[in-house]
């Protein structure tokens, strides 16, 4: 069974959005809030490790020694738990009700299918979506690159070649000087460099230990082996950075492991696909697009069908609780559904005929139990 969830996400206070501000100002940048109260430095390195949960890395000590033996505290991640708002959020400094990507896949204007923000493509038709949805437009707000930029402050972002001018990284990264990195050694070497070089804000980004949890799920050998790996590279990265500079690792949310038997299939169940013109989001936490009139009755079907496998909460509801910050914005408001469909156990709807292999994967996140929403901040 998945643990408890948490009681609400902690914006402006303990999350993933605020380690870009505090790192801002730990560096001088005026206007910024340093909520997480990061002494002040000449270089901040910030490696968000994808997939790293507080829980995981408190249960698997023994493979993680060193990241074990930094000082840390727990941030809750956001909501949805899932990659593309965590790290635009982490980019923006602000919770997605201001930024607007507020899921894996979401409604968008003038489409009729869900898009991806991952890899801003349609969800379906895999369609390239970076010049009619710009991530300047779909994501107006200043990140916290352009921020520093403006302030005269060095930023730099190292990661995959694969991510250098993707809409994402246009949408939560850009203002920073880009710098590719091909293996976590060579991340390393060009971090510490940068750091040594350049000094100001440096952001680099690690994604295997999410997708080794995704395809082998986060209790296999595979997973802790890993998690091992990481260890390891951060401990390099670790003796490899100059005097003076801090090192912040985070994640942008846990993951927990889904059983067959725990899916339940939408493509397989049209008692579930009544009154619903997009279904969007991810498994553990679907956003239910609901045809004008349905709401009531798609959520007495879905309730009846599920039971208390699925929570199915109103998107009036999810905001009055704050689960997207104390703003949304229109563009945000549309781009969530009129129902969240949220995971409250070890459960997750699935689409085995139209999103195979995401359905196929063992390790999930997007729901707000602690195994997902909370992250470390680890510190030297």
């Amino acid at each position: 069974m998945a643990s408890s969830a948490t009681g609400a996400v902690r914006y402006g206070e303990s999350s993933l959005a605020d380690v870009l501000p505090s790192a801002l100002a730990a560096l001088g940048v005026a206007g910024e809030r340093n909520v997480l109260a990061i002494e002040s430095v000449a270089c901040v390195v910030v490696l968000l490790v994808d997939g790293l949960g507080w829980e995981l890395l408190r249960a698997h000590g023994d493979e993680a020694p060193f990241l074990s033996s930094l000082a840390a505290r727990p941030l809750t991640a956001g909501f949805p738990t899932t990659t593309a708002a965590s790290l635009t959020s982490l980019g923006t400094g602000v919770p997605p009700g201001r930024h607007g990507i507020t899921g894996y896949t979401t409604r968008a204007d003038g489409l009729t299918e869900p898009v991806n923000w991952l890899t801003w493509r349609g969800a379906y038709s895999g369609r390239d979506l970076t010049e009619e949805q710009p991530p300047e437009r779909i994501q107006p707000v200043a990140t916290a690159f352009e921020r520093a930029a403006r302030a005269g402050v060095s930023a730099t972002v190292v990661s995959l070649p694969m991510f250098r001018g993707s809409g994402l990284t246009r949408a939560a990264l850009r203002g920073g000087e880009y710098v590719a990195s091909f293996t976590a050694a060579d991340t390393a070497t060009l971090v510490a460099d940068t750091a040594r070089n350049r000094r100001g804000l440096v952001y680099c980004y690690s994604s295997d230990l999410d997708l080794i949890g995704h395809v082998r799920g986060t209790r296999s050998d595979s997973w802790l082996a890993q998690l091992e790996l990481i260890d390891r590279a951060v401990r390099m990265l670790s003796d490899r950075l100059p005097p003076g500079t801090r090192l912040l690792i985070t994640g942008d949310h846990g993951m927990l492991d889904v059983p067959e038997d725990a899916k339940i299939d939408y493509d397989n169940e049209p008692i579930l696909k009544e009154g619903i013109e997009i279904l969007a989001g991810e498994p553990r936490a679907r956003y239910l697009h609901v045809a004008r009139g349905e709401l009531e009755a798609v959520r007495a079907r879905w309730t009846e069908a599920l039971g208390n496998r699925i929570a199915l909460i109103t998107r009036d509801d999810a905001v009055s609780r704050g689960w997207f910050g104390p703003v949304v914005s229109e563009q945000a408001w549309g781009r969530i559904g009129e129902l969240i469909a949220l995971a409250t156990s070890n459960s997750a709807v699935v689409r085995r005929k139209v999103e195979s292999r995401t359905s196929a994967l063992i390790g999930h996140h997007g729901a707000m139990t602690d195994a997902e929403m909370v992250v470390p901040l680890l510190s030297n």
